[in-house]
Order: C-alpha cells, then structure tokens, then sequence
C-alpha cells in the first residue's frame, strides 16, 4: 500500500484526498494547522452569523468540479426561505432536497456585484448603459468614450496589468475604476504588476463585450459562452463554503482517510535522490509517505526545506510577495443606502452580493452582505443586515496590528463617510478576522518565478496544488482541479505535472462556461 501526505485541508487539498480515497491502494494523511478544514475558503460562525471570507461563488466550466461539489452538496430541489417570501421564480432541477427541511444542500442564488463611487451605484463590470451615463456626468461619459476609442486604435505592449486595462477599457475608465482599486488590493501602483494577474483574472472581458453580453442579453441561450463576472446565477451552499468543505473532510474520514487538525510543519527532509522522505511537525512527530501533496505557500515550503535548493532560487521563493486580507463582521438594524433595483429583497435592503469599493478617501477595498448569498447566513434575515468589510492589507502593516476595537471603529467611520449606514447606532455588534497569505502576488520576485517551478518539479514525489501551493491567483474550482489531477497522476503513475500547472493558463477566461452540451 503507498502513502500519500497531503499537507493543507482546504479545497485543493481535500479534493486530493477525497479523489484518492476512493482506491484503496493509498493510505492518505492530511495534515491541516488549522483546527479547521477549508482553508480560505472556510466559514466562520459568528453568535449564529456566518462569515464567508473573501466570497466564493460556485460556478466552474469544469464539468468535474461541478460534479464534485454535487456528490457533497446537491442543489436545491425547493425554494430557500427567501424565494418563499418574496415569491422568487427558479429553475429547480427535480429531487427531494428542500432547503427549509434539510441542511445539506446548494442553493441556486441570483448575482448581483456592482461598483460604489461617487456614492452611486454603476454595473460591475463596468458598462456604457444609460444609468452609467447618468451617474457619470456628461464631461466624464465624453473623456471615457473618446479614451476608449482610443485605446481601440492605439493598443499599448502589455508590459504591466496597467498596459492590460487601458488595452480593454481605455485609460479615463482604467483611471476611475480600476487604477485605485487595484493598488489597494495589492498594495502597489497596477505599474508595478505583471499582466499576467489580468490575464488570468479577467482574460476574456472587455469594455466591448460587457456592452454586448448587455445588448444581447434576451438571445443569451444562443450565445456559446458566458464571462465569470456577466454570469446571473450560482450556486452556494446553505451555510457558505465552509459547509461543503467540513462534508467533504467528513466522508475523507469515512474512506479512513486521517486529517490531522492543529498540525504545522516544520521541517521537510529530502534523500540523495533530491525526493522528500519524511516531514517533521512542530510538535517532533516524524512522518514518512512515497507521495506528498502540498497547498502551503511556496514560500514556506522552501523555509521549511533548510538547505535542500540552490541558495539563489531560495532567495526568490522566499521572497514571494503576498497581501494578506481582514474582514469586519458588522450586525446591522438598518442600512442608509437604499435598494432602487427591481430586485425583491427581504426587507427591501440593497440586493449585491458584493459591492466593490472605489471611493478614495477610504482604504476599504469591497463589502459582502450575507443576507443575499444566503438567507440561513444571518441569525435573523427578517431583522438583521449581516455584512463583511474586505481590507486588503500587509502582515504587520499599520492595520493588521492594529487593535481589534480600534480597527472596527475605523471600519464603521468609513460606511458613515460613505453614507452607507446612517450613524454609529445602526451597528448592533462586530467582530474582526485576519487571513495571512490570502492572496500570492504579482510582483517583486514574483518575475522570476519560472526559475522556482522548475526547480520544484525535480522532486518527483511533490506534487503543488491550490493557490498557495502554485502561487497562482486560482478561482476555488480551479484549486480544486488542481488537486484532483494531483491524485490522478499519483492513482495512474503517468507523471507529467504541467498538466497541474497549466489550470488556470488556457486562453479562454478560467470560469467561462460552454452554455451547450458541457
């Protein structure tokens, strides 16, 4: 029987253990750090409030993936509470799942994403529509459309992710919607970031293609694919990701497969053959496998390695920037903006799953609001707005030590200077939750980074997967797909990783969708 360690229990790595599970040649052990499985993907339980940290919406291309999520969790067969109250119309597959009566389940849940400047509302993405015109000012719609044009005519050399906006949106637009956003989430000028975040992020959109997915909206049964950002539904489970990870890990252990919680790493060890033969946890326990599976950041594998890679490819891995993310919990009576959509809602609040942030005078960065990703999210949905504030942040930066209290106050500022709650008494309570290494970054050492992979790949027994683990931007389904043709490759013994690390590289946007036969 052979050995699989698979260190990381969130999603990558707990879709290779429960693919590898199911043949019983493998004996697999997963180590997690956390007394919790899904990683960033996790949910956190606040007094009966639930927190999905950072979003994740489950819509994927991959046929695979979304088979995946189905055997966990399948979708909902009955209307959600919410689609009872407010008499919500939708296309239930047939089967005896009723959200109401039974926990397990995905819900199917309508997307709503738009951008708040100038304290309005536009489209996200960002669209030429009248209401957008309107909210502009005239000046402004005049600037946007001749800069469009122009950058139409005159494409850029995409030598930085600012050279790939102004080719899609043109500069003026690049500038109001794009330029401050991007800088805060990653902490530097979009100047300073490889293309290559763009490409994988919003590959297949444009200025163009949001105007036209909005003109042929009514003839969208005919069109042949759909962008991740223009999609109108998704599905989500009842009680967030965390949910589906937390069942996942359950029939891992009903398949003997052991997760061991609470288990960092500390060292690994490698023998002549340059293959790692044993990892060493913090607490001096020795563990031995033929194959090793890891989602931890590169950066740290490498720290954990000692002396094992060239001096000059350690420096680079571990000097691998990241931006590290806080959400603020805040239980809200009431909210000052208000829902002028033709969306139903219950209590009428604003429907957005989330509402990105591009007001200057604030460093918040996006806003979720749980009622709407799911109704079973929030302790009351009939009384209470439950929402979470994104920060994007650094380790040890002027916010992340910053004291909890502290923080919050300067959080609920921000909505008051917003005009997004009315004042300091529509706040019933809060919380705040820190994520180091949420997000591997485009910069800095990040352009030798080739140099790291192929040292990597010489290890014939390691196989990287998930975001961490390929220090690679990847949408959840595509973490989970790297696990699983980790596991392939393992079950099957045909090796050929670039199989791995081309997921997420293909030329269409990662989450596109064929709308037929797929």
């Amino acid at each position: 029987m052979k050995k699989v360690i698979i260190i990381g229990a969130g999603p990558a790595g707990l879709a290779s253990a429960y693919e590898l599970s199911k043949n019983p040649d493998f004996e697999i052990l997963v180590l997690e750090k956390e007394k919790y499985v899904g990683g960033i993907s996790t949910t956190i339980d606040y007094k009966g409030n639930h927190i999905d940290i950072g979003g994740h919406r489950f819509f994927s291309k991959s046929k695979r993936v979304n088979n995946l999520w189905e055997e966990i969790l399948p979708t909902q067969n009955y209307p959600s509470y919410d689609d009872i109250l407010l008499g919500t119309k939708k296309d239930f597959p047939k089967g005896n799942k009723d959200p109401e009566k039974d926990d397990n389940c995905m819900l199917i849940r309508n997307r709503v994403s738009r951008i708040y400047f100038l304290k309005k509302f536009f489209d996200y993405p960002i669209s030429l529509k009248l209401s957008t015109l309107k909210n502009m000012g005239f000046l402004r719609t005049m600037k946007c459309g001749f800069g469009y044009i122009h950058s139409s005519i005159f494409k850029r050399k995409e030598r930085s992710l600012e050279d790939f906006y102004i080719n899609r949106f043109g500069k003026p637009l690049y500038q109001l919607f794009f330029e401050d956003y991007t800088t805060k989430l990653w902490g530097v000028s979009p100047k300073e970031l490889s293309p290559s975040w763009g490409k994988q992020r919003v590959k297949g959109l444009s200025l163009m293609k949001a105007i036209t997915s909005s003109l042929f909206k009514p003839f969208k049964r005919k069109s042949k694919k759909v962008e991740t950002s223009l999609i109108e539904q998704f599905k989500y489970p009842k009680y967030g990701p965390g949910q589906i990870y937390k069942e996942m890990a359950k029939k891992c252990e009903e398949r003997n497969v052991k997760i061991e919680y609470g288990c960092s790493v500390e060292k690994i060890k490698y023998d002549e053959k340059g293959n790692i033969s044993q990892i060493i946890t913090s607490d001096n326990r020795v563990f031995k496998a033929d194959y090793f599976i890891s989602s931890i950041a590169i950066k740290d594998l490498f720290l954990f390695s000692d002396d094992h890679f060239p001096k000059e490819i350690k420096e680079i891995a571990t000097s691998l920037p990241y931006r590290d993310f806080m959400t603020v919990g805040l239980l809200l009576k009431d909210m000052k903006i208000k829902n002028k959509t033709k969306i139903k809602t219950i209590n009428n609040i604003v429907p957005d799953n989330w509402i990105y942030i591009q007001e200057k005078e604030v460093k918040m960065g996006r806003i979720q609001i749980f009622n709407n990703w799911s109704p079973y999210m929030v302790d009351d949905v009939n009384k209470h707005i439950w929402i979470g504030l994104e920060y994007f942040c650094t380790e040890g930066d002027e916010y992340w030590n910053m004291e909890d209290d502290k923080f919050i106050s300067l959080a609920i500022d921000e909505l008051i200077k917003m005009e997004i709650i009315h004042s300091r008494d529509d706040v019933i309570d809060a919380t705040r939750i820190k994520i180091k290494k949420a997000y591997p970054a485009y910069f800095g050492s990040y352009d030798k980074f080739s140099l790291v992979k192929d040292e990597l790949n010489k290890v014939n027994n390691l196989f990287l997967i998930g975001r961490n683990g390929q220090h690679r931007y990847n949408n959840m389904d595509h973490s989970i797909l790297t696990g699983l043709l980790a596991a392939d490759q393992i079950i099957s013994g045909n090796i050929d990783k670039e199989v791995i690390w081309k997921v997420n590289t293909e030329e269409e946007y990662a989450e596109e969708k064929k709308c037929a036969n797929n």
